[in-house]
């Protein structure tokens, strides 16, 4: 469809006119390019992220051979190596043993115990983005919270948690619609010296562990190590250490990328809505709605791709095994057969099922935790900044599947 154009400034800035042109015209179309099957509607976004025929890989079950695909090249080979022992990219029975364990680690007791943590922090941001008298909302808060949050619970050394967010940036590129060799040789380099980090610090962990959740996933993972310390390959219910790492690397990437994005691009969307955002610092009991609508309104995670293991029809069209589909969150977060006025900031929204954390096996396992870190970032902002006002226009970030503001600059 010509209308969906995620290489075009404009069409990021704004996707969503085209949107409701992809929904008004059926219910799935091919775009030629990335070689995908769009879907825009929620009905059958909602329903494919929970419908086995397809899958976020296809190795459990198929070469790349059987499955029509080439393999990637040797030299991505750290990238794929990391990404492909996480939970955001594996199906059953790896995704449900992993989940398990990890679950087990990343109890609700483990985000509690965080929250005094995360609004001391998110006041003391925000505090000094007052004295001085505004600035990047970006780097002065967006992206310090969460990076610091998502690190204190697993136990990364405050020295180097600088080096998290350009990892964790490189890295994800490679999420995005064709990207190019710069970017997949800075992700494979990123996911070198990301699993190396990590690899030390859980041997570091290993023989001094903490109340951290790196050293809960060590735990996890010990428990099948033979007399001699060797690692036993075949580990049912347990954690391999590659595993691990790749765990660790999922759970600093996602637990802070759309949060900075949330963070961001729902400030950006309060400041084009000056009554709505009046009628929020009135009724601050409105905040939890308001983050979900901002979430709903704007998503941060536009589109989410998945596999056809076997052969699907959606709405007359076949899809083939061997195809790839690209479930259009974005779009089905304005879908008005679910949505009044899906157009229309409602911050009190009562109905609101949005798919911004995702639905399915892999709904977002750190929806909770994002949840309490916009609404103390959220909360402080309009306690402590009443009058926040927009001093620059802001600065969009190139990418269109990870979709942020690089820089809102604000006064305060």
């Amino acid at each position: 469809m010509s209308v969906f154009a995620p290489e075009s400034p404009q069409f990021v800035a704004d996707p969503y006119p085209a949107y409701a042109e992809l929904r008004a015209a059926g219910r799935v179309h091919w775009f030629e390019g990335s070689g995908q099957w769009l879907v825009p509607r929620h009905a059958d976004v909602s329903a494919l992220l929970r419908d086995r025929r397809l899958g976020r890989t296809y190795q459990h079950r198929f070469s790349h051979e059987e499955f029509g695909r080439t393999p990637p090249p040797p030299e991505h080979a750290p990238f794929h190596l990391l990404n492909d022992n996480g939970l955001l990219d594996l199906e059953a029975p790896a995704h449900t043993r992993i989940r398990r364990l990890v679950a087990k680690a990343f109890t609700p007791r483990t985000v509690e115990r965080l929250v005094p943590y995360v609004h001391r922090l998110a006041a003391e941001l925000v505090e000094d983005l007052v004295e001085s008298g505004g600035g990047d909302l970006v780097s002065a808060l967006a992206e310090p919270l969460p990076v610091a949050v998502i690190a204190e619970m697993l136990g990364i050394p405050e020295a180097d948690r600088h080096l998290l967010r350009p990892w964790s940036a490189d890295i994800c590129g490679m999420y995005e619609l064709n990207p190019g060799p710069e970017t997949a040789r800075r992700a494979v380099q990123a996911s070198a010296e990301f699993s190396s980090y990590l690899r030390e610090l859980i041997a570091e962990r290993r023989g001094r562990p903490g109340e951290d959740l790196i050293s809960a996933l060590i735990a996890a993972h010990d428990e099948d190590l033979d007399d001699s310390g060797a690692e036993r390959q075949a580990a049912p219910g347990r954690l391999s250490e590659q595993e691990m790492i790749s765990t660790c690397a999922l759970l600093l990437n996602a637990g802070h990328e759309a949060t900075v994005n949330s963070t961001a691009g729902g400030w950006w969307t309060l400041l084009r809505h000056p009554a709505e955002l009046a009628r929020l610092r009135a009724e601050p009991a409105l905040l939890p709605t308001a983050i979900e609508e901002l979430l709903r309104h704007d998503t941060p995670l536009q589109l989410f791709e998945r596999w056809v293991l076997e052969d699907i029809e959606i709405g007359g069209t076949v899809l083939e095994r061997g195809s790839e589909v690209a479930l259009l969150f974005g779009s089905a977060n304005r879908d008005p057969e679910v949505f009044a006025a899906p157009d229309r900031l409602d911050l009190g929204r009562r109905h609101n099922p949005h798919i911004g954390f995702g639905a399915g096996i892999h709904y977002c396992l750190g929806a909770p935790l994002a949840r309490i870190e916009l609404t103390a970032s959220f909360g402080a902002l309009l306690r402590r900044a009443p009058r926040l006002s927009l001093a620059a226009p802001p600065l969009r970030r190139p990418g269109f599947v990870i979709r942020g503001l690089s820089e809102l600059r604000v006064a305060v």
